[in-house]
């Protein structure tokens, strides 16, 4: 297994940690941030689990890292996706693990986002020989496949220089995340959640041979938390894209890096198929929301006095120490590395990193 120096991870140290996950068996947790408190949350738990990690943005996210009260919204997720890199690179090291630094879903109209953070890392190129982030996703799922892949590749011409890498996505995976997709229609006809896998191949033969494409193929799979029973995971596809990819191209088994979108939620048995059929990377957001959320709502609640007064009114105690943001944060931050302990677990990812430690 090739080791990897501790920090963000691009080109060789990129392909190597894919490929230490296809062989292992396990997969990564990808967490979207939206600010230090869980940027730092999550390098805390990687650190504490000895493994590493994906650290990832989305538009919205990226806005709201800059701040809300920035009146030019595309300037603001440019710089607010920045902004989070530059913090993620800065502190990576010193946690020990490697760290893929990734953007979430941008459809065709946050291209001009992805556009610009692209320019940022062939600049960062220029000047260190590393880019600022290790991938980018493009997700043109709801368009017809040869738009998707025509732009794609396009896409991933840019970054390949750099030793960078695309996600795209292939079906539609449900529900909503920062404006992109639709919410699920209770007993809806869902048959564009579910992938096909010629279409999976055709895409590997067009963009492998450009750089290094990971794909989100939809098996049912949706962001968010759902009723039991609206939707059918069928991780069977993500096997039958890969035996299809490996009869085509004559490779070894399991030869795509597959993505697992909308993980918030899923059963472990569900889990542990997709991340048998080839997963390294599986998306949770919704479940790190709510930790976060848990442990602050929990907090006020056994202080709700501290919340409504500076001085407790019974005694005339001063209540800063208890609304103090750093305690309440505090308790945000750890409740989402006490529920990424379960993901680095569940994954198999625990005690795997492949960073060299000093």
């Amino acid at each position: 297994m090739s080791r990897v120096s501790p920090g963000v991870v691009s080109g060789a140290s990129y392909t190597a940690l894919i490929k230490a996950c296809h062989d292992g068996g396990y997969a990564l947790p990808a967490i979207n941030v939206v600010g230090t408190d869980s940027v730092n949350a999550v390098l805390e738990a990687a650190a504490r689990n000895n493994s590493d990690v994906i650290i990832q943005v989305s538009n919205g996210g990226a806005r709201f890292y800059a701040g809300e009260g920035l009146p030019d919204v595309h300037r603001a997720r440019v710089l607010g996706a920045a902004s989070m890199a530059r913090h993620v690179h800065l502190l990576a090291k010193e946690y020990g693990i490697a760290v893929i630094l990734h953007t979430d879903h941008a459809d065709r109209k946050l291209i001009p986002w992805l556009d610009d953070l692209i320019t940022m890392s062939e600049d960062e190129f220029k000047a260190t020989g590393k880019p600022l982030f290790t991938s980018h996703m493009l997700d043109l799922s709801t368009e017809p496949l040869e738009e998707n892949l025509a732009t794609s590749a396009s896409m991933l011409k840019r970054l390949a220089p750099l030793g960078m890498g695309l996600e795209i996505e292939l079906g539609v995976t449900g529900g909503e995340e920062d404006g992109i997709g639709h919410d699920l229609e209770e007993g809806a006809d869902n048959a564009h959640l579910y992938t096909q896998p010629e279409d999976v191949l055709k895409a590997w033969e067009l963009l492998s041979p450009i750089g290094t494409v990971s794909i989100a193929a939809s098996f049912g799979n949706v962001h968010g938390v759902y009723k039991p029973g609206n939707v059918q995971l069928r991780p069977e596809i993500l096997k039958n894209s890969q035996d299809a990819v490996q009869k085509a191209t004559q490779s070894g088994p399991k030869p795509l890096p597959l993505v697992f979108h909308g993980g918030s939620g899923s059963t472990i048995a569900e889990i542990d198929a997709a991340v048998s059929y080839g997963v390294f990377k599986m998306n949770l957001d919704t479940d790190i929301q709510f930790a976060f959320a848990q442990g602050v709502g929990s907090y006020v609640l056994k202080h709700p006095v501290a919340f409504q007064h500076q001085i407790e009114p019974g005694t005339d105690k001063p209540m800063k120490s208890l609304y103090d943001p750093r305690k309440w944060l505090r308790v945000g931050e750890k409740s989402i590395v006490e529920r990424l302990d379960e993901a680095f677990d569940i994954l198999g990812a625990k005690d795997r990193s492949i960073a060299r430690k000093s």
